[in-house]
Protein backbone atom coordinates (compact mmCIF):
# COMPACT_ATOMS: atom_id res chain seq x y z
CA UNK A 1 0.00 0.00 0.00
CA UNK A 2 1.66 3.43 -0.99
CA UNK A 3 2.55 5.66 2.16
CA UNK A 4 0.98 8.88 1.93
CA UNK A 5 2.81 11.95 2.84
CA UNK A 6 0.44 14.80 3.32
CA UNK A 7 1.24 18.33 2.07
CA UNK A 8 0.02 20.86 -0.77
CA UNK A 9 1.17 22.85 -3.53
CA UNK A 10 1.15 26.62 -5.83
CA UNK A 11 2.55 28.61 -8.57
CA UNK A 12 4.44 31.76 -7.63
CA UNK A 13 7.38 33.92 -8.80
CA UNK A 14 9.74 31.85 -8.21
CA UNK A 15 12.39 31.61 -11.19
CA UNK A 16 12.03 27.33 -10.69
CA UNK A 17 10.36 25.40 -13.54
CA UNK A 18 8.12 22.43 -13.31
CA UNK A 19 10.52 20.96 -15.11
CA UNK A 20 13.20 21.09 -12.42
CA UNK A 21 10.60 19.73 -9.97
CA UNK A 22 10.49 16.84 -12.83
CA UNK A 23 13.65 15.85 -14.14
CA UNK A 24 14.31 12.54 -13.98
CA UNK A 25 16.10 10.95 -11.02
CA UNK A 26 19.11 9.47 -11.87
CA UNK A 27 18.65 5.71 -11.73
CA UNK A 28 21.45 3.83 -13.98
CA UNK A 29 23.65 3.72 -11.47
CA UNK A 30 21.81 1.50 -8.79
CA UNK A 31 21.59 -1.18 -12.08
CA UNK A 32 25.49 -1.95 -12.21
CA UNK A 33 26.23 -4.76 -11.34
CA UNK A 34 30.19 -5.35 -9.80
CA UNK A 35 31.87 -8.29 -9.71
CA UNK A 36 31.04 -9.00 -5.55
CA UNK A 37 27.61 -9.37 -6.30
CA UNK A 38 28.30 -11.70 -9.40
CA UNK A 39 29.35 -13.50 -6.45
CA UNK A 40 30.99 -16.22 -8.85
CA UNK A 41 34.71 -16.47 -7.52
CA UNK A 42 34.28 -17.03 -3.76
CA UNK A 43 33.96 -20.78 -3.73
CA UNK A 44 31.72 -21.29 -7.10
CA UNK A 45 28.15 -21.08 -6.49
CA UNK A 46 28.11 -22.67 -3.51
CA UNK A 47 28.28 -19.47 -1.22
CA UNK A 48 25.68 -17.92 -3.10
CA UNK A 49 23.51 -20.86 -2.20
CA UNK A 50 23.99 -19.66 1.62
CA UNK A 51 22.37 -16.65 0.92
CA UNK A 52 18.94 -16.92 -0.18
CA UNK A 53 16.25 -18.76 1.17
CA UNK A 54 13.91 -20.16 -0.82
CA UNK A 55 9.50 -20.50 0.16
CA UNK A 56 9.20 -23.13 2.75
CA UNK A 57 6.45 -24.88 0.34
CA UNK A 58 9.26 -25.82 -2.43
CA UNK A 59 10.75 -28.92 -1.96
CA UNK A 60 14.42 -29.41 -1.04
CA UNK A 61 16.33 -30.80 -4.22
CA UNK A 62 18.63 -33.44 -4.29
CA UNK A 63 21.80 -32.10 -6.24
CA UNK A 64 24.11 -34.40 -7.59
CA UNK A 65 27.60 -34.03 -5.86
CA UNK A 66 30.76 -31.59 -7.37
CA UNK A 67 33.49 -34.43 -7.69
CA UNK A 68 36.93 -33.64 -6.87
CA UNK A 69 38.37 -33.92 -10.49
CA UNK A 70 35.84 -31.24 -11.38
CA UNK A 71 36.44 -29.68 -8.18
CA UNK A 72 40.18 -29.03 -8.87
CA UNK A 73 39.60 -28.10 -12.75
CA UNK A 74 37.23 -25.48 -11.79
CA UNK A 75 39.43 -24.08 -9.02
CA UNK A 76 42.43 -23.86 -11.42
CA UNK A 77 40.16 -21.65 -13.25
CA UNK A 78 39.05 -19.66 -10.67
CA UNK A 79 42.54 -19.16 -9.39
CA UNK A 80 43.80 -17.77 -12.98
CA UNK A 81 39.87 -15.62 -12.89
CA UNK A 82 41.34 -13.94 -9.70
CA UNK A 83 44.90 -13.04 -11.02
CA UNK A 84 42.80 -11.65 -13.77
CA UNK A 85 43.76 -14.39 -16.71
CA UNK A 86 40.57 -14.67 -17.69
CA UNK A 87 41.42 -15.79 -21.06
CA UNK A 88 43.50 -18.71 -19.22
CA UNK A 89 40.40 -19.03 -17.32
CA UNK A 90 38.36 -19.94 -20.22
CA UNK A 91 40.57 -21.68 -21.98
CA UNK A 92 40.04 -24.23 -19.24
CA UNK A 93 36.91 -24.43 -19.45
CA UNK A 94 36.58 -24.85 -23.04
CA UNK A 95 38.71 -27.94 -22.27
CA UNK A 96 36.28 -29.04 -19.45
CA UNK A 97 33.36 -28.56 -22.19
CA UNK A 98 35.30 -30.00 -25.31
CA UNK A 99 34.57 -33.08 -26.80
CA UNK A 100 32.55 -34.35 -23.30
CA UNK A 101 30.67 -37.35 -23.43
CA UNK A 102 27.03 -37.20 -22.24
CA UNK A 103 26.81 -37.58 -18.82
CA UNK A 104 30.86 -36.67 -18.32
CA UNK A 105 29.67 -33.51 -15.78
CA UNK A 106 26.52 -33.36 -14.03
CA UNK A 107 24.25 -30.65 -13.58
CA UNK A 108 25.97 -28.61 -11.07
CA UNK A 109 28.87 -28.67 -12.45
CA UNK A 110 27.69 -27.86 -15.56
CA UNK A 111 26.05 -24.84 -13.68
CA UNK A 112 29.46 -24.19 -12.12
CA UNK A 113 31.46 -24.01 -15.24
CA UNK A 114 28.23 -21.56 -16.73
CA UNK A 115 28.93 -19.72 -13.64
CA UNK A 116 32.51 -19.31 -14.13
CA UNK A 117 31.85 -18.40 -17.76
CA UNK A 118 29.50 -15.65 -16.82
CA UNK A 119 31.59 -13.77 -14.51
CA UNK A 120 34.93 -13.92 -17.41
CA UNK A 121 31.93 -12.62 -19.52
CA UNK A 122 30.72 -9.92 -16.89
CA UNK A 123 34.83 -8.44 -16.25
CA UNK A 124 35.49 -7.67 -20.31
CA UNK A 125 31.77 -6.58 -20.13
CA UNK A 126 30.03 -8.85 -22.51
CA UNK A 127 26.95 -8.84 -20.71
CA UNK A 128 24.84 -10.43 -23.58
CA UNK A 129 27.32 -13.32 -22.76
CA UNK A 130 27.53 -13.21 -19.00
CA UNK A 131 23.42 -13.38 -19.47
CA UNK A 132 23.57 -16.20 -21.80
CA UNK A 133 25.95 -18.14 -19.30
CA UNK A 134 23.73 -17.18 -16.14
CA UNK A 135 20.81 -19.19 -18.17
CA UNK A 136 22.25 -21.59 -18.89
CA UNK A 137 23.69 -22.20 -15.28
CA UNK A 138 19.39 -21.94 -14.65
CA UNK A 139 18.59 -24.63 -17.42
CA UNK A 140 20.37 -27.40 -15.22
CA UNK A 141 18.26 -29.41 -13.45
CA UNK A 142 18.49 -30.48 -9.65
CA UNK A 143 20.68 -27.87 -8.93
CA UNK A 144 20.46 -26.13 -5.60
CA UNK A 145 17.10 -23.84 -4.96
CA UNK A 146 18.94 -21.28 -3.54
CA UNK A 147 21.63 -20.90 -6.43
CA UNK A 148 18.54 -20.93 -8.91
CA UNK A 149 17.22 -17.81 -6.98
CA UNK A 150 20.52 -15.96 -6.47
CA UNK A 151 21.38 -16.39 -10.27
CA UNK A 152 17.55 -15.30 -11.50
CA UNK A 153 18.23 -12.01 -9.65
CA UNK A 154 21.57 -11.72 -11.18
CA UNK A 155 19.77 -12.27 -14.58
CA UNK A 156 17.10 -9.39 -13.78
CA UNK A 157 20.27 -7.21 -13.53
CA UNK A 158 21.83 -8.19 -16.43
CA UNK A 159 18.64 -7.39 -18.13
CA UNK A 160 18.37 -3.77 -16.67
CA UNK A 161 21.60 -3.34 -17.46
CA UNK A 162 20.95 -3.99 -21.33
CA UNK A 163 18.02 -1.79 -20.92
CA UNK A 164 15.59 -4.59 -21.65
CA UNK A 165 13.42 -3.22 -18.86
CA UNK A 166 10.14 -5.81 -19.69
CA UNK A 167 12.71 -8.83 -19.42
CA UNK A 168 14.40 -7.43 -16.47
CA UNK A 169 11.05 -7.25 -14.84
CA UNK A 170 9.62 -10.60 -15.78
CA UNK A 171 13.34 -11.85 -14.56
CA UNK A 172 13.20 -10.14 -11.25
CA UNK A 173 8.88 -11.14 -10.62
CA UNK A 174 9.81 -14.50 -11.19
CA UNK A 175 12.92 -14.36 -8.86
CA UNK A 176 10.47 -12.53 -6.23
CA UNK A 177 7.94 -15.80 -6.66
CA UNK A 178 10.77 -17.93 -5.36
CA UNK A 179 11.95 -15.93 -2.18
CA UNK A 180 10.72 -15.30 0.85
CA UNK A 181 13.15 -12.74 1.85
CA UNK A 182 13.14 -9.86 -1.00
CA UNK A 183 15.32 -6.87 0.09
CA UNK A 184 14.45 -2.93 -0.36
CA UNK A 185 16.90 -2.86 -2.84
CA UNK A 186 15.36 -5.82 -5.20
CA UNK A 187 11.89 -3.13 -5.14
CA UNK A 188 14.10 -0.81 -6.24
CA UNK A 189 15.19 -2.19 -9.05
CA UNK A 190 11.27 -3.10 -9.56
CA UNK A 191 10.07 0.13 -9.49
CA UNK A 192 13.28 1.35 -11.62
CA UNK A 193 11.80 -0.93 -14.68
CA UNK A 194 8.64 -0.05 -13.99
CA UNK A 195 9.60 3.81 -14.28
CA UNK A 196 11.72 3.11 -17.52
CA UNK A 197 8.34 1.55 -19.05
CA UNK A 198 6.27 4.77 -17.32
CA UNK A 199 3.96 2.27 -15.32
CA UNK A 200 4.00 5.22 -12.88
CA UNK A 201 1.63 3.26 -10.25
CA UNK A 202 3.36 0.22 -10.13
CA UNK A 203 6.90 2.02 -9.80
CA UNK A 204 5.74 4.22 -7.51
CA UNK A 205 4.02 1.65 -5.19
CA UNK A 206 7.45 -0.55 -4.96
CA UNK A 207 9.84 2.63 -3.97
CA UNK A 208 7.58 3.07 -1.33
CA UNK A 209 7.92 -0.50 -0.29
CA UNK A 210 11.56 0.20 -0.22
CA UNK A 211 11.40 3.15 1.49
CA UNK A 212 8.81 1.89 4.31
CA UNK A 213 11.00 -0.90 4.57
CA UNK A 214 14.09 1.18 5.57
CA UNK A 215 12.13 3.42 7.64
CA UNK A 216 10.46 0.54 9.75
CA UNK A 217 13.88 -0.55 10.35
CA UNK A 218 15.07 3.12 11.89
CA UNK A 219 17.16 3.41 8.40
CA UNK A 220 17.68 6.24 6.50
CA UNK A 221 16.40 5.50 2.83
CA UNK A 222 18.46 6.27 -0.06
CA UNK A 223 18.59 9.74 -1.15
CA UNK A 224 18.30 8.37 -4.81
CA UNK A 225 14.62 6.23 -3.56
CA UNK A 226 13.23 9.66 -2.03
CA UNK A 227 14.05 11.26 -5.59
CA UNK A 228 12.47 8.68 -7.64
CA UNK A 229 9.18 8.93 -5.45
CA UNK A 230 8.94 12.05 -5.61
CA UNK A 231 9.49 12.35 -9.48
CA UNK A 232 6.80 9.80 -9.30
CA UNK A 233 3.95 11.84 -7.31
CA UNK A 234 4.95 14.77 -9.35
CA UNK A 235 4.38 13.08 -12.75
CA UNK A 236 0.86 12.02 -11.08
CA UNK A 237 0.05 15.26 -9.73
CA UNK A 238 0.29 14.34 -6.14
CA UNK A 239 1.49 17.51 -4.83
CA UNK A 240 0.64 16.95 -1.36
CA UNK A 241 2.64 13.46 -1.66
CA UNK A 242 5.20 14.85 -3.77
CA UNK A 243 5.72 18.15 -0.53
CA UNK A 244 6.03 15.99 1.97
CA UNK A 245 8.31 13.35 0.40
CA UNK A 246 10.60 16.63 -0.30
CA UNK A 247 10.27 17.27 3.17
CA UNK A 248 11.90 13.61 4.04
CA UNK A 249 14.27 14.66 1.28
CA UNK A 250 15.71 17.65 3.09
CA UNK A 251 15.43 15.95 6.57
CA UNK A 252 18.28 13.56 5.94
CA UNK A 253 19.92 15.25 2.67
CA UNK A 254 19.74 19.09 3.09
CA UNK A 255 20.90 20.28 -0.57
CA UNK A 256 20.30 23.96 -1.47
CA UNK A 257 18.16 22.51 -4.38
CA UNK A 258 15.78 20.91 -1.97
CA UNK A 259 15.06 23.97 -0.26
CA UNK A 260 14.66 25.98 -3.21
CA UNK A 261 12.26 23.74 -4.76
CA UNK A 262 10.00 23.00 -1.19
CA UNK A 263 9.90 26.90 -1.22
CA UNK A 264 8.73 26.60 -4.77
CA UNK A 265 6.13 23.63 -3.92
CA UNK A 266 4.84 26.05 -1.23
CA UNK A 267 3.97 28.91 -3.35
CA UNK A 268 2.31 26.68 -5.28
CA UNK A 269 0.07 25.48 -2.00
CA UNK A 270 -0.61 29.55 -1.62
CA UNK A 271 1.75 29.04 1.34
CA UNK A 272 3.44 32.48 1.37
CA UNK A 273 5.08 32.30 4.95
CA UNK A 274 6.65 28.47 4.39
CA UNK A 275 7.61 29.38 0.89
CA UNK A 276 9.50 32.46 2.27
CA UNK A 277 10.59 30.22 5.58
CA UNK A 278 12.39 27.67 2.80
CA UNK A 279 14.00 29.99 1.23
CA UNK A 280 15.25 31.97 3.85
CA UNK A 281 16.55 28.61 5.33
CA UNK A 282 18.47 27.99 2.05
CA UNK A 283 19.84 31.87 2.10
CA UNK A 284 21.21 31.87 5.66
CA UNK A 285 23.04 28.79 5.26
CA UNK A 286 24.98 30.09 2.51
CA UNK A 287 23.30 27.89 0.06
CA UNK A 288 22.36 30.20 -2.47
CA UNK A 289 24.83 31.40 -5.22
CA UNK A 290 23.06 32.47 -8.49
CA UNK A 291 21.65 35.69 -9.10
CA UNK A 292 18.31 34.85 -10.18
CA UNK A 293 18.20 32.92 -6.08
CA UNK A 294 19.06 35.91 -4.96
CA UNK A 295 16.56 38.17 -6.71
CA UNK A 296 14.22 35.57 -5.44
CA UNK A 297 14.85 35.96 -1.84
CA UNK A 298 14.84 39.26 -2.50
CA UNK A 299 10.96 39.43 -3.95
CA UNK A 300 9.94 36.85 -1.07
CA UNK A 301 10.62 39.70 1.09
CA UNK A 302 9.54 42.37 -0.50
CA UNK A 303 6.32 40.43 -1.08
CA UNK A 304 5.97 40.11 2.71
CA UNK A 305 6.56 43.77 3.52
CA UNK A 306 10.33 43.28 4.68
CA UNK A 307 11.78 45.61 2.05
CA UNK A 308 14.85 46.48 4.20
CA UNK A 309 15.93 42.63 4.58
CA UNK A 310 15.16 42.51 0.75
CA UNK A 311 17.67 45.20 0.22
CA UNK A 312 20.36 43.31 2.72
CA UNK A 313 20.06 40.53 0.06
CA UNK A 314 20.86 42.33 -2.67
CA UNK A 315 23.57 44.51 -1.01
CA UNK A 316 25.36 40.82 -0.17
CA UNK A 317 24.60 39.90 -4.02
CA UNK A 318 26.54 42.81 -5.08
CA UNK A 319 29.01 42.59 -2.88
CA UNK A 320 29.84 38.97 -3.24
CA UNK A 321 29.70 39.86 -7.21
CA UNK A 322 26.95 37.14 -7.36
CA UNK A 323 23.95 39.47 -8.08
CA UNK A 324 24.33 40.46 -12.04
CA UNK A 325 25.49 44.48 -12.66
CA UNK A 326 22.78 45.82 -14.49
CA UNK A 327 19.90 48.45 -14.19
CA UNK A 328 17.00 45.89 -13.76
CA UNK A 329 18.69 44.34 -10.49
CA UNK A 330 20.06 47.94 -9.09
CA UNK A 331 16.31 49.54 -9.71
CA UNK A 332 15.03 46.33 -7.28
CA UNK A 333 17.69 47.26 -4.51
CA UNK A 334 16.89 50.69 -5.15
CA UNK A 335 12.77 50.07 -4.75
CA UNK A 336 13.70 48.05 -1.64
CA UNK A 337 15.89 50.58 -0.64
CA UNK A 338 13.25 53.48 -0.55
CA UNK A 339 9.93 51.12 0.67
CA UNK A 340 12.52 50.78 3.78
CA UNK A 341 12.78 54.28 3.86
CA UNK A 342 16.51 54.34 3.25
CA UNK A 343 15.91 57.25 1.10
CA UNK A 344 19.94 58.65 1.54
CA UNK A 345 20.87 54.95 0.36
CA UNK A 346 18.35 54.51 -2.65
CA UNK A 347 19.78 57.55 -4.74
CA UNK A 348 22.94 56.06 -5.80
CA UNK A 349 21.42 52.68 -6.58
CA UNK A 350 18.59 54.12 -8.46
CA UNK A 351 21.29 56.68 -10.31
CA UNK A 352 23.42 53.45 -11.19
CA UNK A 353 19.95 51.74 -12.54
CA UNK A 354 19.33 54.81 -14.78
CA UNK A 355 22.84 55.44 -15.71
CA UNK A 356 22.63 51.47 -17.22
CA UNK A 357 18.98 51.88 -18.76
CA UNK A 358 18.52 52.81 -22.30
CA UNK A 359 15.01 53.79 -21.04
CA UNK A 360 13.82 57.41 -19.58
CA UNK A 361 11.05 55.38 -17.40
CA UNK A 362 14.59 55.15 -14.65
CA UNK A 363 15.34 58.54 -14.63
CA UNK A 364 12.03 59.86 -13.94
CA UNK A 365 11.60 57.46 -11.37
CA UNK A 366 14.69 58.67 -10.10
CA UNK A 367 13.04 62.27 -9.64
CA UNK A 368 10.46 61.24 -7.59
CA UNK A 369 13.52 59.96 -5.16
CA UNK A 370 15.26 63.03 -5.21
CA UNK A 371 11.89 64.85 -4.46
CA UNK A 372 11.41 62.76 -1.42
CA UNK A 373 15.21 63.47 -0.07
CA UNK A 374 14.26 67.51 -0.89
CA UNK A 375 16.79 67.80 -3.51
CA UNK A 376 14.42 69.47 -5.99
CA UNK A 377 16.85 71.10 -8.23
CA UNK A 378 18.40 67.18 -9.14
CA UNK A 379 14.63 65.63 -9.28
CA UNK A 380 13.82 68.42 -12.29
CA UNK A 381 16.74 67.31 -14.20
CA UNK A 382 16.87 63.81 -13.97
CA UNK A 383 12.55 63.84 -14.69
CA UNK A 384 13.19 66.59 -18.02
CA UNK A 385 16.18 63.95 -18.96
CA UNK A 386 13.85 61.02 -18.78
CA UNK A 387 11.04 62.99 -21.02
CA UNK A 388 13.26 63.80 -22.85
CA UNK A 389 14.74 60.08 -23.90
CA UNK A 390 11.61 58.75 -23.69
CA UNK A 391 10.24 55.43 -22.45
CA UNK A 392 8.54 56.57 -19.24
CA UNK A 393 6.11 54.51 -18.59
CA UNK A 394 4.02 57.03 -16.75
CA UNK A 395 4.31 60.61 -18.24
CA UNK A 396 1.23 61.72 -16.25
CA UNK A 397 3.23 61.18 -13.04
CA UNK A 398 6.49 62.32 -13.74
CA UNK A 399 5.06 65.67 -14.66
CA UNK A 400 3.12 65.60 -11.47
CA UNK A 401 6.09 65.14 -10.32
CA UNK A 402 8.21 67.52 -11.54
CA UNK A 403 5.89 70.21 -10.77
CA UNK A 404 5.72 69.53 -7.51
CA UNK A 405 9.57 70.09 -7.86
CA UNK A 406 9.06 73.72 -10.01
CA UNK A 407 6.91 74.65 -7.55
CA UNK A 408 9.28 73.80 -4.82
CA UNK A 409 11.97 75.68 -6.42
CA UNK A 410 9.59 78.77 -6.93
CA UNK A 411 9.57 78.11 -10.69
CA UNK A 412 6.17 78.93 -11.17
CA UNK A 413 4.80 78.96 -14.47
CA UNK A 414 7.00 75.94 -15.21
CA UNK A 415 5.16 73.94 -12.30
CA UNK A 416 1.96 75.44 -14.10
CA UNK A 417 2.67 73.75 -17.50
CA UNK A 418 3.87 70.65 -15.76
CA UNK A 419 0.92 70.23 -14.11
CA UNK A 420 -1.13 71.08 -17.30
CA UNK A 421 0.89 67.92 -18.87
CA UNK A 422 -0.42 65.87 -16.76
CA UNK A 423 -4.16 66.89 -16.16
CA UNK A 424 -4.39 65.81 -19.92
CA UNK A 425 -4.54 62.17 -18.40
CA UNK A 426 -7.16 60.90 -16.59
CA UNK A 427 -5.56 59.21 -14.18
CA UNK A 428 -3.55 62.46 -12.44
CA UNK A 429 -5.94 65.16 -13.60
CA UNK A 430 -8.01 65.05 -10.28
CA UNK A 431 -4.03 65.59 -8.02
CA UNK A 432 -3.22 68.21 -11.08
CA UNK A 433 -6.09 70.23 -11.11
CA UNK A 434 -5.78 70.03 -7.31
CA UNK A 435 -1.62 70.82 -7.13
CA UNK A 436 -2.34 74.22 -9.44
CA UNK A 437 -5.19 75.13 -7.30
CA UNK A 438 -3.12 74.91 -4.55
CA UNK A 439 -0.56 76.97 -6.19
CA UNK A 440 -3.17 79.47 -7.24
CA UNK A 441 -4.02 79.90 -3.96
CA UNK A 442 -0.32 80.04 -2.19
CA UNK A 443 0.43 82.70 -5.07
CA UNK A 444 -2.73 84.95 -4.21
CA UNK A 445 -1.66 84.98 -0.58
CA UNK A 446 1.75 85.74 -1.58
CA UNK A 447 0.57 88.71 -3.60
CA UNK A 448 -1.63 89.83 -0.33
CA UNK A 449 1.22 89.65 2.07
CA UNK A 450 3.29 91.87 -0.33
CA UNK A 451 0.57 94.72 -0.64
CA UNK A 452 0.40 94.10 3.18
CA UNK A 453 3.63 94.86 3.13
Amino acid sequence: MIKVRNMQTKRNSLVIGRGLLLAAPVLAAQLLLSQTDLGTVSGFSAAQAQEAQPKKEQETRRTPALRNKVYEKLAEAQAAAEAKDMAGAAKILDAMLAGRRDNELNSYELANVYNLYAFIHYSREDYPSALQAYENVIKQPDIPLAMEINTRFTVAQLYFVQERWQDGINALLKWFDMTTTPNANAYVLLAQGYYQLKDYDKALTNINIAIDDFESKGRVPKEQWYNLARFLYAEKNMTAEATATLRELITYYPKKQYWVQLSFMYSEANKEKLQLGAMETAYVQDMLEKDGEYRNMASLFLNAEVPYKASKVLKKGFEEEIVEDNSKNWELYAGALRQAQEVKDAIPAMEKAASKSDSGDLYARLGNIYLDADQNEKAIEAINKGLKRGGVKRPDNANLVLGMAYFNTKQYDNARKAFRAAARDERSKKYATQWMAYMNSELERQRKLAEDI
